[in-house]
Order: structure tokens, then C-alpha cells, then sequence
């Protein structure tokens, strides 16, 4: 059925519930994972006078994402290999995460995204926007949209 699946994380308890799910379900289907982590792109400070000294150049900014990413994308990984599920990383650099998402997806040939959501609704949904509901509306492939349960979430940072 799927082949390859795109897995999007931003290294978020959610993100990390919703990449397990993913990797046991392209399990199921024999498919490959693409792992991706999308950052934003390089903000220049152009509204202050003097720009302090500490202020990263556009290269250390992408240097320290690309770290950061990398972590994250370690946990797709590592859980991928636990499960003989092949894996493939990628960092990307975009403004917009959700039409990065998409992008990713066409470019390296997966034919389903699995990602996680809140579940938020109404007002909740409105005011904090959604990166999934902007992947759902931008996307021409399926995409699978794991709802994790706000307790789940919790639960996971609790200590047992």
C-alpha cells in the first residue's frame, strides 16, 4: 500500500508519541521512513541600531538547527532501527514548516506523511493555528493524522 512514509518531528513530546506510532505502522506495511525537521530560516536582527555582539552569523545558526536537528531526528533513528524499519534524515530550512513538509514529501517520494495533532478544536485550533491543518490543506497525498491524547502527553513526562 505505502512505500515511504514521511515522518515530521519537532522534537516535542507529541511529535515523539506520533513518530513511534509511524514506525510501527510503516512496520506493518514493510515501508521505509523519511525522518524530517524543518527550522526556520535565518532572521538577521534589521530593527535595532547595534547589533549585539553574541548575535550568530547565518552559518553558527545553521550549524547549531542542524545539530538540533539531528538530535531529534536521532530518536526517529534509533526507534526506526529497533523495529527493522529503514530510515532516511532530513533537515530543512523554511519559514513555512507545513509547505516545507509537503515539499519534503514530493521530493523524496513518499506517498503517505504521519503526524501527530492535539485534537484542539474551535477556538484552541484558531488561535494557536495548526501545522497539520496546514499540511492537510496543502497537500495532494494522503495524510495520516495520529491524535494523541493530551493524558498520553502528560504521562510521558511523568516519572513512574
Amino acid at each position: 500500500m505505502y512505500k515511504r512514509i514521511l515522518l515530521p518531528t519537532d522534537g516535542s513530546d507529541l511529535s515523539n508519541s506520533s513518530v513511534q506510532a509511524g514506525i510501527e505502522f510503516a512496520k506493518q506495511l514493510n515501508a521505509d521512513v523519511v525522518g524530517v525537521f524543518v527550522s526556520a530560516n535565518f532572521q538577521y536582527p534589521i530593527y535595532v541600531d547595534i547589533i549585539p555582539p553574541n548575535t550568530p552569523t547565518e552559518q553558527e545558526y545553521q550549524s547549531a538547527m542542524r545539530v538540533l536537528g539531528e538530535t531529534y531526528l536521532n530518536t526517529i533513528r534509533d526507534a526506526a532501527a529497533k523495529q527493522g524499519v529503514a530510515f532516511q534524515p532530513v533537515i530543512q530550512f523554511n519559514d513555512s514548516p507545513a509547505k516545507e513538509i509537503v515539499h519534503t514529501a514530493h521530493a523524496y517520494g513518499c506517498d503517505l506523511i504521519f503526524m501527530g495533532s492535539h485534537g484542539r478544536s474551535g477556538l484552541g485550533q484558531f488561535l494557536l493555528g495548526s501545522v497539520t491543518t496546514k499540511v492537510l490543506s496543502n497537500c495532494q497525498i494522503p495524510v495520516l493524522v495520529h491524535r494523541v491524547k493530551h493524558q498520553t502527553a502528560h504521562a510521558a513526562k511523568s516519572p513512574a
